[in-house]
């Protein structure tokens, strides 16, 4: 059995491939571990083959006990959350209160059994072997990492809500090969990485603090880059361990070969470049810095001259790409077109919104990167489509089948879901968004159902229509006591700003009911806010009726009716975004068209949690008691 064993590393894509036969597993926040058991005595080596086995005595303790004599494992090791999610800074904050007795590890590789080496058997066999090991022995501290079949964009799409990291696929049928491999990839919800401290700045004149970490990572000739600041989150004791440690490093010049320009209102301390901290961004710039980025932690597992740009690749090539990051899914077509992922964006510079300039490609490329966090509200959902071939002043097609053209990877369900209709659409995957964006979609509608089970709603949604002439003011209110009736009679309910003139409130649903029984309790809750509060609300439609008032449109509960989706660009002057936030915040939202297509993207880049927090755990349906509290009688 050797005595040291290089681990496989996964290779970071824009996309997951066309083709091949793949397997994904969950990205864990984490550090990477191998285990290495002989005469049923184990030892845990990190990546760059520190033992760390004394660090970890309680997991020894689980992996002495496996039946076997000797093995190697691969895997990471973590700390769950309550939420049973990983959670990283835990995972420090165990290691350097030396209380490392939940941590976790997760195996997912094994590449020596019994005295057999199984590195060169495929991927599938070997998962085999180890399944049937960890079956034995599988507990609280010691896990067996599950694979999934799934569409890789619904898995992100999945992992980002849960605030994961991403995904890892791996070809079913190679080897492990130690070293950097495009048999294994990571997709991640964010760019993400490593990087070298080289200084710190200052508010001007302070003798203490950090204001922002300025980072670095080395070029392939050996010297360091600066590559932008990020502000740190580090809690006061964590604060001062950190200055201190980088005390001893102090230096009079920037180990940068390009340090960042001066700002008057900033001093600047330079480090030997020895620390690494972890940070998630949007995007390198053309120059080589990142965007919109987010600090993580201190990392204690990776060796600083370690640390260069990681390069994405496309799974399709096979190699890494040594361009920069932020135009790996767009490039130039023939014609003057541009090619964002696979699908080719024709009159990429048509306007579509005469007032704010905005045109065809930046739709798509809003779409495209909006993509991780819409998908999951739209999927397998029947669409709605509004079209706007000559811009949105122009005239407006709504579609909701295929008709003539095929729009590019946009799905069809099958004609048995809708009887005696044409194929209804559904958009999973950001190919389809792109798609629909190339077609001059510019607003996406989807139902309350979601296929197969298009009887059964799974959520009811008030649509809050107010008189053009009422103040924001009374929406906040109307939108506050929509919520406070709900949480009365027992219904958890999410509110999105619909991207015009109002609010809609979505009340997630066990799929029990149909379509009648829902639509009946939706239009008892907005005669019941009509009846208690006259003044405020009308629950019949048409513009006579709510002079002075908001209507309470129920009527988008119907079967084959829809609303307006999550993040959603809406055709009208400014296309701003239908925007999901959270109750707390509903105060500070200044009105319905308050996110345009950039401060969208912006916005979900930088949140620290999911405005609807809750909303995919919520199980709840309309009982008897809620429909009473609401004066049915049946």
């Amino acid at each position: 059995m050797p005595s040291v064993i290089e681990p496989e590393l996964a290779t970071l894509v824009s996309r997951a491939p066309a083709d091949g036969d793949w397997s994904y597993e969950i990205k864990y926040d984490g550090y990477r571990m191998l285990v290495r058991i002989e005469d049923g005595s184990a030892k845990l080596i990190t990546r760059n083959g520190h033992n760390w086995t004394d660090r970890m005595p309680t997991l020894r303790k689980a992996i002495d006990a496996l039946p076997v004599d000797d093995a190697w494992l691969d895997g990471e090791v973590v700390v769950l959350n309550a939420a049973g999610t990983p959670d990283f800074n835990a995972l420090q904050n165990a290691f350097d209160r030396r209380s490392t007795a939940d941590i976790v590890l997760f195996v997912f590789d094994i590449l020596w059994l019994n005295g057999t080496d199984v590195r060169n058997q495929p991927l599938r066999a070997r998962r085999q072997l180890l399944r049937v090991l960890m079956d034995e022995a599988e507990g609280p501290l010691l896990r067996f990492s599950d694979d999934f079949a799934r569409d890789p964009d619904a898995l992100v799409a999945s992992a980002c809500r849960m605030k994961l990291e991403g995904i890892i696929g791996k070809r079913a049928d190679a080897p492990y090969r130690s070293g950097r491999s495009t048999d294994w990839i990571k997709l991640k919800c964010n760019l993400r990485q490593e990087f070298v401290i080289g200084g710190i700045s200052r508010t001007k004149g302070a003798k203490t603090g950090v204001h922002a970490l300025l980072l670095g990572v080395y070029e392939q000739d050996g010297s360091l880059r600066y590559a932008g600041n990020v502000k740190p989150f580090l809690a006061p004791g964590q604060s001062a361990a950190f200055l201190k440690r980088l005390q001893p490093l102090k230096q009079s010049k920037p180990a940068f070969y390009n340090p960042p320009e001066r700002d008057r209102e900033r001093d600047y301390h330079w480090f030997a470049p020895e620390v690494v901290c972890e940070v998630s961004f949007l995007e390198w710039t053309p120059g080589g810095e990142i965007r919109h980025p987010v600090f993580h932690a201190i990392r204690e597992d990776k060796p600083a001259r370690a640390v260069t740009e990681e390069p994405v690749a496309d799974a399709s090539a096979g190699e890494p790409d040594d361009s920069r990051v932020g135009s790996t899914r767009e490039r130039p077509g023939p014609r003057g077109t541009v090619i964002i992922g696979d699908i080719k964006v024709s009159n990429p510079g048509r306007v579509m919104d005469d007032v704010t300039g905005h045109t065809k490609l930046e739709l798509a490329r809003y779409y495209d990167e909006i993509a991780e966090w819409a998908l999951p509200y739209l999927h397998n959902r029947p669409l709605t489509l509004v079209r706007a071939p000559d811009g949105i002043k122009g005239e407006l097609f709504f579609q909701k089948h295929s008709e003539r053209v095929r729009i590019p990877g946009v799905e069809e369900l099958p004609v048995d879901l809708y009887p005696r209709h044409p194929p209804l659409l559904v958009a999973n995957n950001a190919e389809a968004l792109v798609g629909l964006a190339q077609m001059s979609v510019v607003e996406l509608h989807s139902w309350n159902a979601v296929a197969p089970d298009l009887d059964h709603p799974d959520r009811v949604i008030f649509d809050l229509d107010p008189d053009p002439a009422l103040p924001w003011s009374a929406m906040l209110e109307a939108a506050s006591l929509v919520k406070l009736v709900l949480d009365e009679i027992g219904l958890k309910s999410f509110p999105k700003t619909s991207g015009g003139k109002g609010f809609h409130i979505v009340v997630p649903l066990t799929r029990r009911q149909g379509w009648d029984e829902v639509k009946a309790f939706s239009q008892a809750v907005a005669r019941h806010m009509s009846h208690v509060v006259p003044e405020r609300f009308s629950s019949v439609s048409g513009p006579r009726n709510r002079v002075g008032k908001i209507f309470i449109d129920y009527l988008r509960n119907s079967r084959g009716a829809s609303t307006v989706a999550p993040f959603s660009v809406r055709a009208r002057s400014g296309m701003a975004v239908s925007m999901p936030v959270s109750w707390d915040e509903l105060k500070t939202v200044e009105r319905g068209d308050q996110w345009t297509m950039k401060k969208a993207v912006a916005r979900q880049r930088t949140l620290n949690a999911d405005p609807w927090e809750g909303y995919w755990r919520a199980r709840q349906g309309i009982t008897v008691a809620m429909r009473r509290a609401v004066g049915m009688t049946r």
